[in-house]
């Protein structure tokens, strides 16, 4: 299978945090590459008018106090729904939920919310609450973190440099996507 195939293929089967099955990997390039497109017109199938559904409820949320949507989006909004319907809101309203939201349920809800985004939303949140959001992050999900802050400005760098303990990689960090995250850490620490 060529590299653009096979990324196509992990990339399609990424989301659902699982790796992908061998036997898909053994086939010939030409059998993954109908695996991906009958995969795409799958998910493109049963996630038709989600997008719709994402609008609709960040415009009917804008209308309903905070202390009332808090706990209906913890109690019955699984995270995947609640980061497309963050996506529609946008960096400032998505921001005001994720101020409001408990720690747990913001970190399930961010790892669907893209690593720019998230980094916006953090740059806008209260300073505590980014605190307990980045030291939470880092020792749950230190990787996911370290994809969030290759976007965030200087000060917030700090916040993640303050509370990371990074190992030492060795010559195993030229290889590592977070090579220039992890330099740019340790210079500030």
């Amino acid at each position: 299978m060529s590299g653009t195939q096979l990324s196509e293929l992990e990339e399609l089967l990424a989301w659902t945090n699982l790796p992908v099955p061998e036997v898909l990997l053994q086939l010939p390039s030409h059998q993954q590459l109908q695996v991906v497109t009958w995969a795409n017109t799958l998910v493109n199938h049963k996630t038709e008018g989600f997008e719709d559904l994402y609008s609709a409820i960040s415009m009917i949320v804008k209308f309903i106090p905070h202390f009332m949507v808090i706990p209906l989006m913890v109690e019955y909004i699984r995270p995947q729904i609640a980061a497309g319907v963050c996506r529609k809101m946008g960096v400032e309203q998505a921001t005001g939920y994720a101020n409001d939201l408990p720690l747990h349920y913001f970190s399930e809800v961010s790892k669907h919310i893209d690593a720019v985004m998230m980094a916006e939303i953090l740059e806008k949140m209260k300073k505590n609450n980014v605190d307990r959001f980045v030291d939470y992050e880092l020792e749950h999900y230190q990787s996911r973190m370290l994809e969030i802050a290759q976007h965030l400005n200087r000060h917030l760098l700090e916040i993640v440099a303050k509370h990371v303990t990074l190992p030492d990689y060795g010559a195993d960090l030229a290889m590592n996507p977070y090579k220039e995250v992890i330099e740019k850490i340790r210079a500030l620490q």
